[in-house]
C-alpha cells in the first residue's frame, strides 16, 4: 500500500527481457535503499513491484509481460517516480494507493499558468465513472485531486488537475506533453463502493 506522495525519481538503468518476464535494474541513489529488503514493494511510476535484488544505489524488480502490456514508461532509460510502501503508523499524506494500474490515459494539455500548471487527461470509458470532481486519482504513481471532469461524445472522459510547483519539480510530471501516455489508478474507495453496490 502507498500514498501517492513521491519520495524521489530514479532511472531504469537496464531492462533484461526474457520470454517469461522483464527484469528492471533501477538506479535510485536518493531513495534510501539501506532500509529496503528483498521482498519489499516499491511503487515504480504507479506500478507496485517487488524488490528481488539490490545494491547500495540500485534495486531490481521482475515485471510480467501482462503488467508491461497494461502500463507505460517501464523501459530502459526512462525516469520513474518512486515510493516505498507504507509502514504501520506512517503518515498518509496523499490517499490510499494500491499500485495496481487500472488503465492508460492520454495527456491532452499541460498548460503553464505561471504559478502552477493545468494538466488535462483523457481517460478511457471504462474508468470514467470512477473519476469525480474533488476526488483522488493516481497519475504515474502521483496522488492528485481532480478539479473538473466531463464526459465526451466518444464515451471517454476529460479530467483536469492543478499541478503545484513542488510536484512539478520533484516528479516526472514535468516531462508530460500533449499526447503522453500515463498510468492511471482510480481511487481505492470508489472501487470498493462499486463492488458493494453491485
Amino acid at each position: 500500500m502507498f500514498t501517492g506522495i513521491i519520495e524521489t525519481t530514479g532511472t531504469i538503468e537496464k531492462a533484461d527481457v526474457t520470454p517469461a518476464n522483464t527484469r528492471l535494474i533501477i538506479h535510485a541513489p536518493r531513495l534510501g535503499l539501506h532500509n529496503v529488503a528483498i521482498g519489499d514493494s516499491i511503487s515504480v511510476s504507479g506500478c507496485c513491484l517487488t524488490v528481488v535484488e539490490k545494491t547500495a544505489q540500485t534495486f531490481s524488480v521482475d515485471v510480467s509481460q501482462e503488467t508491461l502490456s497494461l502500463t507505460q514508461g517501464l523501459v530502459q532509460g526512462a525516469e520513474v517516480n518512486l515510493e516505498k510502501s507504507l509502514r504501520f503508523g506512517d503518515r498518509l499524506g496523499g490517499h490510499l494507493v494500491s499500485g495496481h494500474v487500472d488503465g492508460l490515459g492520454t495527456v491532452t494539455a499541460m498548460e503553464d499558468l505561471g504559478a502552477s500548471w493545468r494538466l488535462e487527461i483523457k481517460a478511457p470509458s471504462e474508468l470514467k465513472k470512477y473519476i469525480a470532481r474533488k476526488g483522488s486519482i493516481t497519475i504515474n504513481g502521483i496522488s492528485l485531486t481532480v478539479n473538473s471532469v466531463r464526459d465526451l461524445n466518444d464515451g471517454n472522459a476529460l479530467f483536469e488537475m492543478n499541478i503545484i510547483p513542488h510536484t512539478h519539480q520533484v516528479t516526472t510530471i514535468r516531462g508530460l506533453i500533449s499526447g503522453s501516455k500515463v498510468n492511471l489508478e482510480i481511487d481505492l474507495v470508489a472501487r470498493y463502493i462499486e463492488r458493494m453496490l453491485s
